[in-house]
């Protein structure tokens, strides 16, 4: 494997890290976002202002000029810009690999059923947190048409600060959100047939390749079942904790028509929301197996 400051095994280098990641870390929302004229041609500078931000904190918010234009490849051509290329065509997604998040009427079929197709609120998590080993999404994007006129906020935490944090409270957190079988998520059945085997796995992991980290996790406890040892509990509810509370590096805020999150796939929710009869929430949500490119511990170490 790779040498990771992320394995608990190079304190100094970690410490390093850690001063760099701190240094002049986006203290509002504001600062994640980049103005740009359209998403599907962002110029040089552009560019540069998005993944600059993605390289400190993961992700950064877009506001372009596009409006409620239901264009599909605004998404699609954004994500090739910055190395997204290979979609995670995840169960319920729609054709060309995106997914339309949006209120599913009672003739949906299976959407219905979701949380994500309804105006319920979500709870934080990290997107395809049941995928296998080898399907893992590393990078998200959100692009809104539409928002609702009523509720439908995200908060945003960098996991690698979700990471910082426990490790600075007690590195056996650490350890312990490690352990490869640290987190079960049970099998999706219709009637007697499987749709989806069981998954077992760690919350946090390093790339072997690369040295970069990875999270997985979902708040909601009935979509998950957790290892039931003492230390795992403890590290859960510290980041349980943390995830509720007031801290500074959780961004709040709401993607408007044109607007749209690129992002390492970072913790998130969603609040709930209400739709008006001329005006129904639309997200188009994209779901990569790439981590974006320049972004990594390579960059960093260069």
């Amino acid at each position: 494997m790779t040498h990771s400051l992320f394995l608990l095994d190079d304190e100094a280098l970690y410490q390093h890290w850690r001063e760099q990641k701190l240094q002049n870390y986006p203290a509002h929302l504001e600062d994640l976002i980049v103005e740009v004229n359209d998403p599907r041609h962002l110029t040089d500078a552009e560019h540069q202002a998005i993944l600059t931000r993605c390289r400190k904190a993961n992700m950064a918010i877009y506001v372009g000029k596009t409006g409620d234009d239901p264009d599909r490849n605004i998404p699609h051509r954004l994500a090739q810009q910055f190395g997204l290329l290979h979609l995670n065509h995840n169960w319920l997604a729609d054709d060309d690999g995106l997914t339309s998040l949006t209120v599913a009427a009672g003739d949906s079929g299976e959407r219905e059923h979701y949380i994500p197709y309804s105006n319920r609120a979500i709870q934080w998590h990290t997107d395809g947190y049941y995928n296998p080993p080898d399907q893992q999404v590393h990078g998200l994007l959100l692009h809104c048409v539409q928002s609702a006129p009523t509720g439908g906020e995200n908060r945003l935490l960098d996991h690698e600060m979700a990471y910082l944090h426990l490790r600075d409270q007690n590195p056996d957190y650490i350890r312990a959100l490690m352990q490869p079988d640290v987190m079960t998520i049970p099998a999706r059945t219709h009637g007697n047939t499987v749709a989806r085997a069981e998954n077992v796995g760690p919350v946090f992991s390093v790339n072997p390749l690369t040295g970069d980290l990875h999270m997985r996790y979902t708040i909601r406890g009935r979509n998950v079942v957790w290892k039931n040892d003492p230390l795992t509990l403890e590290a859960l509810a510290a980041l349980s904790n943390w995830l509720e509370g007031e801290s500074r590096y959780i961004f709040r805020g709401k993607l408007e028509p044109g607007m749209g999150l690129v992002s390492n796939n970072v913790l998130h929710d969603r609040s709930g929301f209400e739709d008006a009869p001329e005006r129904h929430r639309l997200l188009y949500r994209a779901r990569y197996m790439d981590r974006l490119a320049g972004t990594g511990m390579r960059e960093w170490l260069a």
